[in-house]
């Protein structure tokens, strides 16, 4: 089939971009209709790595290469600039929770028999309080000092380009969290205090991530698909099974070359939206813009809808490559209304 004309080429590339957002007011209604609002575990694996990604209001799926891609989409991974790639971030979440994420990537012979990647992302929720009920205390309960809870997963992925303009993914994480010993209940003695009945509260699974990631033959117009964290039901010892936070999304991206005639050597603008059906929760529409100058530095902005939480995000990124070695760095801050903001940041290597 021939292609059309530039000029209609040009429209159609930027009526399929907003195509999402036509649902967008059906998708907030879906709020009092969903029955498993809140019903998964291990949310940790939900937060954003890439201070780029969550710039952009998470709107990932379309744009995310190199070892990063791991987070969102392994399609992505395929993609990778370089043989050897590298990405390490951390996030500063609410209540001071830290998240630490890193990946490398190796593309052998090229990438010619595709890309592997190792993902690895650790929880640091700090020292938390314990306490146990007791209803011959005043307070209802017994103080027992702090703990300290874990979280992490450690995946190995492998992406394909299939074609000069389709590439797919995927990856197997193993997932775990750990509360450690933790006191469910305290039987009184007389002239004592009596004893403490502890149970490990632990659990780990397996994850499996999938993407795909097509370049339409409109100048610029990108397509991609992730399904993350499929999975077994999990528990927490004889507690109630949960399911890990299963996410589909699809994407778009639109690099906008072709419709605004600017050399992309000195500006570009590239415009994402993503739709993400949550197992726990609404949909919601993500957008983003970012505006590069001289392929150095980037600023970038986006949000998420609905949210009764989640503001506007910003970001920036400086990108440069002295002596065949690529490196990056990104800072991304998004507001949270009552919460404290989230700042993030990262930094690549590629070679």
């Amino acid at each position: 089939m021939p292609t059309p004309p530039m000029p209609l080429a040009r429209l159609a590339a930027l009526a399929v971009l907003l195509v999402p957002l036509i649902g967008l007011p059906a998708r907030a209604q879906q709020v009092e209709e969903r029955d498993k609002l809140a019903q998964s575990g291990m949310k940790f694996l939900s937060v954003s790595a890439d201070p780029r990604m969550a710039a952009l209001g998470g709107a990932a799926t379309a744009l995310g290469t190199g070892p990063g891609a791991l987070f969102y989409n392994p399609a992505g991974l395929a993609r990778v600039e370089g043989g050897v790639g590298a990405f390490l971030g951390q996030t500063t979440w609410i209540a001071d929770i830290d998240y630490n994420h890193g990946a490398v990537s190796l593309a052998p012979a090229g990438g010619r028999f595709g890309v592997v990647g190792v993902s690895v992302m650790a929880v640091d929720y700090g020292e938390l309080q314990e306490t146990v009920f007791d209803a011959s205390t005043e307070a209802g309960y017994r103080d027992l000092g702090t703990f300290k809870p874990t979280a992490y997963a450690i995946g190995l992925g492998y992406g394909r380009t299939v074609t000069d303009r389709f590439s797919v993914g995927g990856q197997v994480k193993v997932v775990g969290q750990n509360f450690g010993s933790v006191a469910t209940a305290f039987t009184p003695a007389e002239g004592g205090d009596g004893t403490y009945t502890r149970e490990d509260v632990s659990e780990s699974v397996f994850a499996y991530d999938f993407g795909v990631m097509y370049d339409t033959p409109f100048p610029g117009l990108a397509f991609a698909v992730s399904a993350r964290n499929f999975s077994q039901q999990a528990a927490f010892g004889d507690g109630e099974s949960f399911q890990l936070p299963l996410t589909l999304q699809i994407g778009a991206s639109l690099d906008t070359q072709g419709l605004t005639g600017f050399d992309p050597d000195v500006h570009r603008l590239v415009l994402a939206v993503d739709a993400e059906d949550p197992y726990d929760y609404a949909g919601q529409i993500e957008v983003g813009g970012e505006y590069t100058f001289a392929k150095t530095l980037s600023l970038r902005a986006g949000g998420v809808f609905p949210s009764d939480v989640q503001g506007v995000s910003f970001g920036a990124g400086l990108k440069q490559r002295l002596g065949g070695v690529g490196f990056g760095a990104d800072y991304s801050y998004s507001s949270f209304e009552v919460f404290d903001a989230v700042h993030r940041v990262a930094v690549r290597f590629d070679l």
